[in-house]
């Protein structure tokens, strides 16, 4: 066994499946560089100055969505960029930018200095967004939702998982530390982008690039493509709506007892598994039934886990439950990214997938004041209704969107199988 993992691993690649197994786990790190201060970065700003618990709050909650409503403005220049120079040069931006900002946020002595290098994080983010654009511009297509499907479990479990190792990190080293641990691992991960990553791009001048209202122009289904940027944006908000409330509620269902922090990073990292085993799979079946498909059968199936979630009575029965929206999620983001890659135009990939960037980030920024303002009406347990809820429109507006390819689909069946006839039938015989 040892010989063939060895085999495996060191094997002569292609270069998209290099492209692939390093991207992959640079997604992982940066999934992981945005989400593991989620436990601790009220804590951290708390000893920094002597604050009030609504001051608190208020600086916990700029210094979150800070970050993301930078992403939110700023991707689409960084994909026009990337579509003129190269999304390999983007990566590069991205990880070392990435690295010096989150190592200096373990030097902060103020909340003011924090929040200006949260919002730097920002302006260097896109490493994603152009991970997904060189790997499905050069990936063969008859593989791409597989290979997606396997890209996306990276960033996805990456930003699952940061919450738990930033608990463990924090209460094993303290919380600079774990700035400084984060800061050289994408300093590594800049490392591999540069050295490993392969692109070939022929740099576009300035003058020769398209303008996004021809890009949106040209696409075969324009309506198909802005809906996945919504849908994307509403899944993100339906994942992140819990997360203010989700170790409130985990301690209700406690009654005060157990580890609260350590059951909650458990509890917010079980989607994480679930979604690293099962998205590949999910990929494959959706290049061989249709990845739109894919998408209606993982809302379907999130609407119906995120309703008992309001009922549970015990930890163990959510984490289950969470453990299904893991899977849900498998279906989810990966569909979206096939789906985009396969009815946009490859040179304007970088924009394209800014572009779906900013709608992630503003479901990141939207989502947790769905479930603080839902939580303060209707208790914690309503935010898992109205999540439902929220993933039942946009099963609604999938449908929609994606009717157009379902009855191009059907049309060319009914005349393959016309054609099929016709070669048997008598006459053509004769």
């Amino acid at each position: 066994m040892a010989a063939r993992i060895k085999e495996r691993l060191f094997k002569k690649r292609e270069p998209w499946e290099q492209n692939l197994f390093v991207l992959w786990f640079g997604t992982f790190m940066a999934g992981i560089g945005f989400s593991l201060v989620m436990p601790f970065m009220s804590l951290y700003i708390d000893t920094l100055g002597n604050y009030s618990t609504s001051q608190l709050n208020f600086w916990s909650g700029l210094t979150f969505s800070s970050t993301f409503l930078v992403t939110t403005l700023i991707s689409p220049w960084w994909g026009k960029l990337a579509d003129q120079k190269g999304r390999k040069l983007m990566l590069l931006r991205a990880s070392l930018g990435m690295a010096i900002v989150i190592a200096l946020m373990g030097c902060v002595t103020s909340v003011y200095q924090l929040v200006a290098l949260r919002l730097l994080q920002g302006i260097f983010s896109g490493y994603i967004s152009n991970a997904t654009a060189l790997v499905a511009t050069g990936t063969p297509k008859e593989k791409s939702g597989q290979v997606l499907g396997t890209l996306a479990t990276g960033s996805v479990t990456g930003t699952l998982l940061g919450p738990l190792l930033g608990g463990i990190s924090a209460s094993a080293f303290g919380y600079r530390p774990t700035f400084f641990i984060t800061g050289i691992i994408l300093f590594f991960v800049f490392l591999l982008s540069l050295f490993f990553v392969h692109e070939t791009f022929v740099p576009v001048e300035k003058k020769d690039m398209v303008s996004a209202k021809q890009i949106f122009k040209d696409l075969k289904y324009p309506h198909v493509v802005i809906g996945m940027f919504v849908t994307t944006m509403i899944i993100q908000a339906s994942n992140n709506s819990i997360s203010p409330i989700i170790s409130l509620y985990i301690r209700q269902l406690l009654n005060g007892h157990g580890n609260v922090t350590l059951i909650s990073g458990i509890i917010a990292s079980i989607p994480g598994i679930a979604t690293l085993i099962a998205a590949p799979r999910f990929g494959r079946l959706g290049d061989k039934i249709g990845s739109e498909r894919i998408l209606a059968i993982g809302l379907g199936f999130a609407i119906l886990v995120y309703i008992p979630m309001a009922f549970v009575t015990n930890v163990w029965q959510l984490a289950v439950l969470r453990f299904l929206i893991g899977i849900s999620d498998a279906c989810l983001l990966p569909a979206v990214q096939a789906l985009i890659t396969k009815y946009s135009p490859h040179q304007a990939a970088g924009r394209i997938f800014s572009y779906n960037q900013s709608f992630q980030a503003t479901g990141n920024v939207v989502g947790p004041m769905i479930g603080s303002s839902v939580s303060s009406m209707f208790g914690y347990r309503g935010v898992f209704l109205s999540t439902s809820l929220l993933v039942f429109v946009n099963f609604l507006l999938v449908r929609h969107n994606t009717q157009e390819i379902h009855q191009q689909e059907t049309a060319e069946e009914k005349a393959s199988g016309v054609s099929i006839s016709s070669e048997h039938s008598p006459s053509h015989r004769q």
